[in-house]
């Protein structure tokens, strides 16, 4: 007796798994809803003009990627220490996210998605980022004007250095690379970051990072010694340096003028 054939051939069951996938489904799903809630008379040509939309909103999306790669690329080409042709840079980053040639300015948007990239590309992790962001992000809808657009790009910047700056300090008073630090040799040396960075001029971001720097070996030391003497230096509560990265940080992003 012949077998009986299986209904399902494998066409059928590649079909199945390909309408399963999460983001077919999800436009599928999209498209009906959408459907039922407008109930047009040509459900035909409303499909078609909704695909036709969504096609040209990943067309703008991926032009929209392809100029903030452009941007963090020129705004690597020089460090914010030289000035001159960091804020060349800025401008050129600048021109290649604005709205138009009229000059209305870098959607917010883009702005705040390059700054996360720029903090992302500088070492900072999104924990240590997202306080600064915060505070220096635009709304979706606003237009960025240069001066806000350097600002933020400078601030950034600097911002990663400061960070590794810390991270370097923490080093300087861990006994060894894989215990934690006393915690009252980390709050001797955030005091003295602290003083450092009040010093500051805070109209500069760079400034901080000036300031910060001249916190030499030395100071460290001192700090330290200030805490108590090292024949009488003891086991005690600790600080990891994550909490150090982050008291180090919270300084610093205190400083940022909020933008409204």
């Amino acid at each position: 007796m012949a077998e009986k054939p299986d209904s399902k051939s494998p066409k059928s069951d590649s079909d199945a798994e390909f309408v399963c996938q999460p983001e077919v489904s999800a436009l599928l799903r999209g498209a009906l809803l959408e459907l039922l809630q407008s109930r047009p008379e040509d459900p035909v040509g409303f499909l078609a003009e909704h695909f036709a939309h969504l096609s040209a909103e990943a067309e703008d999306g991926a032009a929209e990627h392809r100029s903030v790669s452009r941007a963090l690329w020129h705004l690597s080409l020089a460090h914010h220490s030289h000035r001159s042709a960091f804020n060349s840079n800025v401008r050129v980053a600048y021109e290649l996210l604005a709205c138009g040639p009229s000059g209305g300015g870098v959607r917010g948007r883009l702005y705040s998605e390059m700054l996360r990239s720029l903090c992302s590309e500088g070492g900072l992790s999104g924990s240590t980022a997202a306080p600064l962001l915060r505070r220096i992000q635009s709304h979706d809808y606003e237009c960025v004007p240069f001066q806000l657009f350097r600002q933020g790009v400078l601030t950034c910047a600097v911002f990663a250095d400061y960070i590794r700056k810390s991270q370097c300090l923490y080093a300087a008073v861990a006994s060894a690379p894989d215990r934690p630090a006393q915690r009252t040799l980390c709050q001797a040396v955030l005091s003295t970051l602290r003083d450092a960075l009040d010093t500051a001029d805070r109209t500069d971001a760079a400034r901080y990072l000036e300031a910060s720097a001249k916190i030499s070996p030395a100071k460290v030391a001192q700090a330290m010694a200030e805490v108590h003497p090292p024949a009488q230096r003891r086991d005690g509560p600790t600080m990891d340096a994550q909490e150090f990265e982050d008291a180090a940080a919270a300084l610093f992003i205190a400083r940022v003028r909020t933008v409204t």
